[in-house]
C-alpha cells in the first residue's frame, strides 16, 4: 500500500521554483512548488527477512498497513517523524536508504505497547521497532542507544547472579553512557525512599550495593541460560550476514527461556 501522506514528503525532496514561467504564464512561488522525482536503486530485497530474524519482528509480514499503531503511538503525539506504520513499509519494500533517514530516532521507542494493543493482526509493533533499532546497530548504522546499554546492563546483571539490583543496574548504565552518578533526579528519588521505605528494607538494599546477591544454586541456570544466548545471537548473526557475536556481547536482544529465569 503506498504512503499518501503529506507530511511525509521530507522538506529537501520539495522544490519550489522563485520565478519560472510556463508557455507564457507566470508560475513563480507557490504554485511552481514541486516533488522531487527520486529513482530508488539500493533495495535491500533481505531486510524484512533480517529484520524478522530478531526478536520482535517476527510478525511484520502480518502488517497490512492500517496505521493503528501510529495513530496510538505515544512519541508520535509528540513527534510526527516517529512513524512506526512507514518504517514498517519502508522495511518491507527494502527501502534501506530511505529507513537510514530516520535512524537517529527510531531507537526512542518507549515500549508503552499502545501500538500493541491497538493493532488488529498482532504484528507487535512495539517489537519490530525494537527489532529495529537493534538491526540498525547490529549493522553499524547506529552506535548503541541508551536503551540498549540499559538492556545490556539489564540482562548481564540477571545472567551472572539470577537477582536484580536496582542500584548496581543504574551505577553500570551511567558508567556505560558515561552520565555522572550524582544527578538531581536521582538524589530526590533516594531522599524519597529514605522517608517511605522501611528500615530493614534500607538495610538489605544498602547491602546489596556492596555484597552482590545471588540465587541459590544459580550456576546450572546460568549456565542454561549463557547458551541459549549464544546459539540465538549465532542465528541472529547468521541471519543478517554478520560474524558470530563473542562472548562479551552475551545476552544482549534475545528472549530468556522462562523455564532458566524461574
Amino acid at each position: 500500500m503506498p504512503i499518501h501522506e503529506q507530511n511525509l514528503i521530507r522538506p529537501e525532496n520539495i522544490v519550489t521554483n522563485e520565478n519560472l514561467e510556463i508557455d507564457g504564464i507566470d508560475v513563480s512561488g507557490h504554485w511552481s512548488t514541486f516533488i522531487e522525482s527520486r529513482v530508488v536503486t539500493d533495495y535491500n530485497e533481505a531486510m524484512e527477512d533480517e529484520i524478522a530474524a530478531l526478536p520482535g519482528g517476527e510478525y511484520i509480514h502480518r502488517c497490512w498497513q492500517c496505521g493503528s499503531c501510529t495513530n496510538a503511538c505515544t512519541v508520535n503525539a509528540v513527534n510526527e517523524d516517529f512513524n512506526p506504520r512507514f518504517w514498517i513499509y519502508l522495511i518491507r519494500m527494502g527501502m534501506e536508504s530511505e529507513l537510514l533517514r530516520d535512524k537517529d530516532i527510531i531507537w526512542q521507542c518507549v515500549s508503552c505497547n499502545k501500538c500493541t494493543y491497538a493493532c488488529p493482526r498482532d504484528v507487535n509493533p512495539e517489537g519490530v521497532m525494537k527489532a529495529t533499532a537493534h538491526w540498525l546497530e547490529k549493522k553499524g548504522h547506529t552506535p548503541k542507544s541508551p536503551s540498549m546499554h540499559f538492556d545490556e546492563e539489564f540482562s548481564s546483571q540477571v545472567i551472572a547472579t539470577g537477582k536484580i539490583e536496582e542500584g548496581r543496574i543504574i551505577r553500570g548504565f551511567f558508567k556505560r553512557t558515561g552520565q555522572p552518578l550524582i544527578q538531581d533526579w536521582l538524589l530526590e528519588m533516594v531522599k524519597r525512599l529514605l522517608r517511605g521505605l522501611p528500615a530493614k528494607m534500607l538495610i538489605h538494599m544498602g547491602l546489596a550495593n556492596f555484597v552482590r546477591p545471588r540465587t541459590r544454586n544459580w550456576d546450572r541456570a546460568r549456565r542454561a541460560i549463557e547458551e541459549y544466548v549464544e546459539e540465538k545471537e549465532a542465528q541472529h548473526a547468521e541471519a543478517l550476514g554478520l560474524n558470530k557475536p563473542g562472548p562479551g556481547n552475551r545476552g544482549l536482544d534475545v528472549d530468556l527461556p522462562k523455564q532458566a529465569a524461574e
